[in-house]
């Protein structure tokens, strides 16, 4: 939230992801019983817009005057799904198909007929000609209590799973850190665990200028162009190449003679598809799993809550990292049974702890930490540190990390256990009602 220059009253930190119905059940367990709100028992405050972090709503006020209608169904104890209306045959996304206008309500919001999973072609073309199917846009609206109610009733072990965690959160400097017991949560999606299952489930349409961003082509779709129709982020030249979309993290990407390409150059690795191919991309990642290919689940940039870093070079007995502590970050209390360390500052203070000695170093300062040696590193300054870190040894995995003291709540257990891949559909934003503009009418591893 520092990055991007905005405020919030807490993020909360899962240790894994577990999809979307445990992660929203501790942000409405956090409203109703950890918020300053819900510990003043203001059930106003306890409407939750729930809404994916990779969309895009081009039309701010329509998107508000449709959250303003839904408000009123979703005080009246409904779980509201924003379905946005299909323009194309698309078999990307899921379907809704409504049902019966709700009795009583002023907005036009229908009752949930059915749920549909992804389409083939000729289904999608089926559903845009009935004329009741909507895209499922993973957008709620609902009560805190009434979406906790049912997921205790439709799903008890991820309700009890999720209590146990929220019940022994560690709260830190706008941080709510969930402990590592989260990860034993059986792991399911909102739409699954409740919003299939429940009679409170209602949808409005949105017409909005939505786009999910779920794939290249669709940022392709919502970039400005230049006069090629090209859309470049990084380092990019190019000669007689129209239609592109390339993302360069770095190097320099060059096109000739080529049209309508995604192109998009990582640090972990290089993807080169036909924008109308995209879609396709979970082929590729299946049999990158096949060929038990690290690249599904391990980056070389990794976030910790402390800051981030980045596995710049690898030899059989060396491993060369860049490390960035954010201000008043800190590093677990930890040793290595087989690897020796050594740190060079290149931006910042680093407060080091190597044993019994506390000291700091400035930049262009460096210091050795032995194998088997206890140590930790801190930035106590107000500017990020960076440090170049080379490690030696027979054995570099991060699983050789023995925590034995640590901030952010995490268990001393290998690393390689305690953080699986990323589950990219649970990183959601939850936030009150009332947090979304003046249209609304409530009150405001290492």
């Amino acid at each position: 939230m520092q990055q991007i220059n905005r405020r919030s009253q807490v993020v909360i930190v899962e240790p894994v992801g577990r999809n979307t119905a445990p992660a929203l059940a501790l942000a409405a367990m956090y409203v109703v019983n950890g918020s300053e709100a819900g510990r003043a028992g203001n059930e106003a405050d306890e409407i939750l817009l729930v809404l994916p972090a990779d969309h895009h709503i081009g039309e701010t006020a329509t998107f508000h005057a449709v959250l303003k209608q839904a408000e009123e169904s979703a005080r009246a104890g409904r779980l509201v799904l924003f379905g946005i209306r299909p323009t194309h045959p698309e078999t990307g996304y899921g379907y809704v198909r409504s049902g019966a206008r709700v009795d009583g309500a002023e907005a036009a919001i229908y009752s949930v007929a059915q749920f549909v999973e992804k389409p083939d072609r000729a289904k999608a073309e089926n559903y845009l000609a009935a004329g009741d199917y909507l895209w499922n846009s993973g957008i709620f609206m609902l009560h805190a209590r009434v979406y906790l109610a049912e997921l205790k009733r439709l799903r008890p072990d991820i309700y009890a799973a999720c209590k146990n965690a929220f019940d022994n959160i560690r709260y830190e400097s706008g941080f709510a850190h969930v402990p590592e017991s989260f990860a034993h949560c059986p792991s399911d999606s909102i739409d699954y665990a409740v919003m299939e299952h429940t009679d409170r489930a209602v949808v409005v349409a949105l017409d909005a200028g939505w786009n999910d961003v779920g794939t290249w082509s669709a940022l392709w779709d919502i970039q400005e162009k230049n006069e090629e129709q090209n859309v470049f982020k990084g380092d990019v030249v190019a000669h007689a190449s129209r239609g592109c979309l390339v993302a360069a993290d770095g190097r320099l990407v060059s096109l000739l003679g080529v049209s309508d390409l995604v192109v998009v150059d990582t640090r972990d690795a290089v993807l080169i598809a036909h924008r109308d191919r995209v879609q396709d991309v979970k082929e590729l990642v299946g049999r990158l799993d096949g060929l038990g290919r690290a690249e599904t689940s391990l980056h070389r940039e990794v976030s910790r809550p402390w800051g981030s870093y980045d596995s710049v070079d690898r030899g059989e007995r060396f491993q060369v990292k860049r490390i960035r502590v954010k201000p008043g970050g800190r590093l677990s209390l930890q040793k290595h049974h087989h690897r020796a360390e050594h740190w060079i500052v290149v931006q910042g203070t680093a407060l080091v702890t190597c044993g019994e000695r506390q000291f700091l170093l400035s930049e262009n300062e460096s210091t050795y930490i032995p194998i088997g040696e206890i140590h930790r590193l801190e930035n106590p300054g107000k500017i990020p540190l960076e440090i170049i870190e080379v490690q030696s040894g027979c054995y570099l995995g991060e699983d050789d990390i023995v925590r034995l003291e640590d901030n952010y709540g995490r268990a001393p257990v290998p690393a390689a256990v305690e953080e699986p891949a990323d589950d990219a559909d649970s990183i959601i934003t939850v936030l009150p009602v009332t947090a979304v503009g003046a249209p609304l009418s409530s009150p405001a591893g290492r």
